[in-house]
């Protein structure tokens, strides 16, 4: 549904982006990740046709980003972080214009609308002017006239920006929802709120994609902690000789078991060797599991390795 290959942007002197690629498929959410100037935007503008690269191409749904970008458009619904209101008009008014901007046609025009307010549950306030409206139910508006016309593809800017907990709860399930007819791409600073949301992240720095794995692989690692009864006797040796173990460490007792920690190469899976050996030797186990780092922990060592602020 959306390639990109080899996309580069500049802005003067400024390289915002450098030869970045990726694909989406149809009905992923993709978590788009990174710090503060990293290309994030950039790359939301490319995509939607509101910027042109330097370098590279860009297509959404076979469309050339360049080439047709209107063709691109009627594809894309589209929420920035800022939500681009009237804030004279009334709900309803935007709506209805929106709908007219995106030409939905006369026979189409009412029951996207409602489903658009019911979806994003703004219909308490379709009379009201927006400027009288929370921050949080503005947000709810602005993702109204991003959906309303049932796009293929949705790009989302922080769009749980100024909601509360019960409400970003209901857009997490309204994205998720939604991601059964659309791609979605969620750029969010918020990392619980990916790992909430979505299957797979692309972490951009220094313009360039740093990162691109489904969530599971991100934070999957090649560490294993295991208990075992602690009159065991030669566990870290012989933990230490299973190929491709590169250290073995005894992290302290508990309730009568000892507790270790155990690394391994890249990509190797420990626990079901640490398994056979506690069969083969009799030992009693009390916890055996892969140790998981968080999203967080895997953008903070990213951005360390690139020395950009997290």
């Amino acid at each position: 549904m959306i390639s990109v290959e080899q996309l580069s942007k500049s802005y003067g002197a400024v390289q915002a982006l450098r030869g970045i690629s990726f694909q989406v498929t149809r009905g992923e959410i993709i978590g788009l990740l990174g710090p503060n100037g990293a290309g994030k935007t950039t790359t939301m503008k490319i995509l939607t046709g509101y910027l042109q690269p330097n370098e590279g191409t860009a297509k959404v749904g076979g469309f050339d980003v360049v080439e047709d970008p209107i063709a691109v458009q009627r594809l894309i619904g589209y929420l920035p972080e800022n939500a681009p209101l009237y804030m004279d008009m009334t709900v309803q008014d935007y709506l209805m214009m929106a709908a007219d901007l995106r030409q939905i046609p006369e026979h189409q025009r009412r029951s996207l609308i409602s489903e658009a307010v019911h979806n994003t549950g703004i219909g308490a306030f379709l009379t009201r002017p927006i400027e009288e409206l929370s921050k949080g139910y503005r947000q709810r508006v602005g993702l109204a006239q991003a959906i309303m016309h049932r796009p293929k593809v949705l790009i989302l800017d922080e769009p749980t920006n100024g909601l509360d907990p019960t409400q970003i709860v209901e857009i997490r399930s309204l994205i998720r929802r939604l991601a059964e007819n659309s791609t979605v791409i969620l750029s969010t600073h918020n990392l619980p709120e990916v790992e909430a949301t979505c299957e797979r992240a692309i972490i951009i720095m220094n313009g360039e994609v740093k990162a691109d794995a489904k969530l599971a692989e991100l934070t999957q690692t090649s560490t294993a902690l295991f208990a075992v009864n602690a009159e065991a006797s030669g566990v870290e040796a012989t933990v230490a000789a299973i190929p491709g173990v590169t250290k073995v460490s005894l992290e302290g007792p508990s309730n009568g078991y000892s507790r270790y920690r155990v690394i391994g190469e890249a990509g190797l899976e420990l626990c079901p060797a640490i398994f056979d050996l506690a069969k083969e030797r009799s030992w009693r186990l009390a916890e055996l599991r892969p140790e998981h780092r968080t999203l967080e922990s895997v953008f903070r060592d990213l951005a360390q390795s690139q020395g950009v602020a997290a």
